[in-house]
């Protein structure tokens, strides 16, 4: 195996990895400063209020984009099980 194919399976990897973790996190961070606005211009400092909005649309991005997601987790394993003649030998 050389360096090159190690370094493309690794970008790979981290291209997946961005992938999902965006797709998640992003809606709970959009919903996260539109909370924080509201917040410091109706001067209310409740932890709770810009927790639950957060974790409601982390959980409804996992919900509607899960199938999606996990497909392309399943794409990305079985590519790599398919490159494992190539990687040992």
């Amino acid at each position: 195996m050389t360096p090159e194919a190690l370094v493309d399976i690794f970008r790979e990897a981290l291209a997946v990895i961005v992938m999902i973790v965006s797709a998640i996190v992003l809606p709970g961070l959009g919903i996260g400063l539109i909370v924080a606005v509201f917040q410091a211009a109706t001067s209310i400092n409740e932890q709770t209020l810009s927790f639950l909005p957060r974790l409601l649309v982390t959980l409804f991005a996992l919900m509607f984009l899960g199938h999606w997601l996990i497909e392309i987790m399943m794409d990305f394993f079985v590519e790599m099980v398919n490159r494992i003649p190539q990687v040992v030998g």
